[in-house]
């Protein structure tokens, strides 16, 4: 995937065609550069597994050509300079895109399996232990919205024989006004925001984890594995309601960038409502050095013994 990133990137410099409003080369780099940072998290996760590490290694392979398989699909229809999602304009395009669908549904199984491997799984850290389950179950439905994206739109069900079945985009058409780097609909709901926001939780929730972990010598309340566990699942929680309403938001036809008042309610809701649980967690008591240790309690003086 690094190597595709890397082509992928030479092309969006020299390849000036563009294709539904955007550099033809575009999308096979976004995969790329996605699929560098979902293989690394799941090869970390894998390696914690203490148990089931050959189911866990067929899934992660199964995985890794799935994922070359999809990206090699994508690359075709880009030197072919036909679009490589929803396309039925071709029995041929059709095929292509056919052949996306089960690559992607056989990941998504994959990806399913470790996660039951890793909800199975008993790390010595409970913390580590829920930030690595809850973020595979969240990425797991991030992946899931895509496939909310092939349902035909109101337009293409009213057409005959449409040569473009499904979208990115909600209330508007894809290739319209964009936001800049991400594509993504600026006028519009687009369900790429929350698939992109769901399947990085992957990173995301993790990463929290390490810097609870490298804070905690400054800060001796992080040293405490049960605050440390009341964090991870609270972000866990906030992840999850934010993504919930990012999807709801996207299918409602909203752009990312003008929300509504029901839409800012609950996002303010959300916030209140993770502030509270932070503070909360954050209650708890401070591992502290034990008086034994750091104070020895002073005992009679020890009597030389005296031979006979």
């Amino acid at each position: 995937m690094a190597v595709f990133a890397v082509v992928s990137a030479g092309g969006i410099l020299l390849d000036d065609r563009t294709l539904v409003g955007a550099p033809i080369w575009t999308k096979p780099f976004k995969f790329a550069v996605s699929f560098v940072a979902y293989s690394l998290s799941l090869a970390w996760m894998l390696s914690l597994l203490p148990r089931a590490k050959r189911a866990g290694w067929w899934a992660g392979t199964v995985v890794t050509v799935t994922s070359a398989l999809e990206m090699a699909l994508i690359t075709l229809q880009v030197v072919r300079g036909r679009q490589s999602h929803f396309n039925q304009e071709t029995a041929f395009d059709a095929a292509v895109f056919q052949a996306m669908g089960v690559t992607v549904v056989i990941l998504w199984l994959a990806a399913l399996t470790i996660a039951v491997l890793l909800l199975r799984t008993r790390l010595l850290d409970p913390a580590t232990a829920w930030a690595v389950r809850l973020s595979s179950l969240i990425a797991l439905a991030g992946a899931a919205v895509g496939f909310l994206m092939v349902q035909p739109t109101p337009a293409q069900r009213a057409a005959t024989d449409p040569p473009i079945v499904g979208a990115h985009s909600v209330g508007v058409p894809d290739g319209g006004p964009s936001l800049p780097v991400t594509g993504w609909a600026a006028t519009g709901g687009d369900l790429r925001i929350a698939h992109f926001f769901g399947m990085h939780a992957l990173q995301l929730l993790p990463l929290l984890l390490l810097v609870l972990t490298a804070l905690a010598p400054r800060l001796p309340r992080l040293a405490d594995p049960g605050i440390r566990l009341r964090l991870v699942l609270t972000a866990s929680a906030a992840y999850t309601a934010a993504f919930v309403l990012l999807t709801w938001q996207a299918l409602r036809g909203q752009p990312l960038l003008h929300p509504d008042t029901t839409t800012l309610t609950t996002a303010a809701a959300i916030t209140i409502l993770t502030a509270t649980a932070t503070a909360l967690s954050l209650r708890g008591a401070s591992p502290s050095p034990s008086p034994s240790l750091s104070h020895p309690t002073p005992g009679p003086t020890p009597q030389p013994r005296r031979l006979p």
